[in-house]
């Protein structure tokens, strides 16, 4: 513990040294807008290491991560608002608070049971915070995704919602059937917002399925870029280009590299 807290005080003492008036210029420019994206690439950046289970740049991404938190708690301090020690207090409070079957005497038997005394306990403390409404305080810029699964398990906890997956389903192929409805006219707006219920109901499809639906889609995005790479490779050991062949000779090569993995 005590390593930890020598390091995590040369931390701030760097960041505030960088924020000085003999620190960095860039550093000393930026503001809580422009360093947000930046704490956002780092959170991905940690999920991929995960991900990859690559426990070396997980401990790297990790200190990226942390330095977005001592950063924007640094322009804080300067601004009277708050400073590092106010951050890790409050979300000390919040862990005790939402862990009284640990730190209180209440009693859980089970993750599920958890998990619902978490939910009550997150809800009174927006209610405390005045944020009315059983949708109220999801941030917006979360993955459209991650929002989409978040808004519709609000609005299951009151019952507003499918029975199954199988229900989901079918309303999948009311939406397929409207978006290919609207092909014909080829307006933009209502292919995107035809578009736009399809995802929102895959998103649904993957909750009602116990799946993570921004996991399910990046797997995808490493499954066609993994297939993809074997095209091109499969291409070269043919002694040509992918980009030199038609679609249907691409798709050759795509089913090929398809037959080797499940082969494997």
């Amino acid at each position: 513990m005590d390593d930890a807290s020598s390091a995590l005080r040369d931390l701030l003492l760097i960041m505030a040294r960088l924020r000085g008036p003999d620190g960095c210029p860039w550093d000393r420019e930026q503001d809580f807008a422009s360093i947000a994206p930046y704490t956002i690439e780092e959170a991905f950046e940690v999920a991929d290491a995960v991900e990859r289970q690559d426990l070396v740049a997980l401990q790297d991404e990790l200190g990226d991560l942390l330095l977005q938190v001592v950063f924007h708690s640094r322009m804080a301090e300067e601004q009277g608002a708050f400073d590092f020690a106010a951050v890790a207090r409050t979300i000390g409070q919040k862990m005790i608070r939402r862990h009284p079957h640990v730190f209180g005497a209440a009693e859980m038997r089970d993750t599920a049971e958890q998990n619902e005394a978490w939910e009550q306990q997150k809800e009174a403390e927006r209610a405390a915070r005045q944020e009315i409404g059983t949708l109220a305080g999801l941030p917006r810029n979360l993955p459209a995704l991650v929002r989409a699964t978040k808004l519709t398990r609000r609005a299951a906890r009151i019952g507003f919602d499918w029975p199954d997956a199988e229900a989901v389903l079918d309303k999948l192929a009311e939406e397929t059937a409207e978006l290919q409805a609207e092909l014909a006219a080829g307006q933009r707006d209502r292919l995107a917002d035809e578009l736009g219920d399809m995802l929102f109901v895959l998103a649904n499809l993957a909750r009602k399925l116990d799946l993570d639906a921004e996991a399910c889609l990046r797997g995808a995005n490493a499954k066609f870029e993994r297939r993809f790479r074997g095209m091109e490779a499969a291409a070269a050991a043919d002694g040509t280009a992918l980009a030199d062949h038609d679609l249907d000779r691409m798709e050759d090569y795509w089913r090929r590299v398809k037959a080797t993995e499940r082969g494997a």
